[in-house]
């Protein structure tokens, strides 16, 4: 008798170290099965306009100045969007980085540069930026959306007719008159990895009407070129296609 008695903390005891095994390793199981399935996050849409010239990125005049602000405005979940002038491009390099760094330790792992959903556009000497941006982000190893050249004008050094391997697809709008001409044929590094789209030539007897709000040295100097900044039918075009765009990467987003 005196012995069951004796034996019953005992076995309290063991009961109650089982408990504690069994959750110990319920937990490390939980914690395993996460280190082995990550949480996949959802991918970093990013849209970039460079202004071409010396055109500064709140002159409103401008419809690649309109088109960003609406497109900020909307405040559409998962999107960044904004617009730099052509000179800023290491500044721009920067706040991608800073986007894509989804988990903020200052490192882009694999995960997050697979994340990446960049479209990049820009008019003049904004679309050479558009191309060396995208030259940065492919010696990064981050990807690239689409590419969009508007009456592309080469800056300084570089080939803005060559578009990178790591851009998905390319677009280009050019024409042909004026002292300013542009990049009529762009090509890709690699066509297995790179689309091009198409090189849309426009050829103009007169401006449209929205370019009345230009100075009076693009208005007549630079007429044809302006032109293709300031023609809506092109930058129709281009808003259907950044926002297609970004309808498609939203839509992979896991669930």
């Amino acid at each position: 008798m005196f012995q069951g008695i004796a034996g019953r903390p005992q076995c309290s005891l063991l009961l109650l170290l089982s408990v504690i095994t069994l959750q110990a390793l319920s937990t490390a199981s939980a914690q395993t099965s996460r280190m082995s399935s990550p949480e996949v996050s959802p991918p970093t849409v990013i849209v970039v306009a460079f202004t071409g010239g010396f055109v500064r990125r709140n002159d409103i005049r401008h419809p690649e100045v309109q088109m960003v602000d609406h497109l900020s405005e909307e405040d559409i979940p998962g999107v960044h969007a904004t617009i730099y002038e052509n000179r800023h491009r290491g500044k721009v390099l920067k706040l991608i980085l800073h986007w894509l760094d989804t988990n903020g330790d200052g490192h882009l792992s694999a995960q997050e540069k697979h994340n990446a959903r960049i479209i990049l556009l820009g008019h003049s000497w904004g679309g050479s930026a558009t191309i060396k941006l995208a030259c940065d982000l492919n010696r990064d190893g981050i990807p690239v959306l689409m590419t969009i050249q508007v009456d592309s004008v080469n800056k300084i050094s570089g080939e803005d007719c060559l578009i990178p391997p790591n851009v998905r697809e390319a677009l280009n709008f050019y024409q042909t008159r004026g002292p300013l001409h542009s990049c009529s044929n762009i090509r890709a590094t690699d066509p297995s990895r790179t689309r091009i789209l198409g090189n849309d030539r426009y050829e103009y007897q007169s401006q449209p009407a929205n370019c009345r709000s230009y100075s009076w040295l693009n208005r007549h100097v630079f007429k044809t070129h302006e032109a293709m900044d300031c023609d809506p039918r092109i930058w129709s075009q281009i808003d259907q296609q950044v926002r297609a765009q970004i309808t498609v990467a939203r839509a992979s987003e896991p669930n």
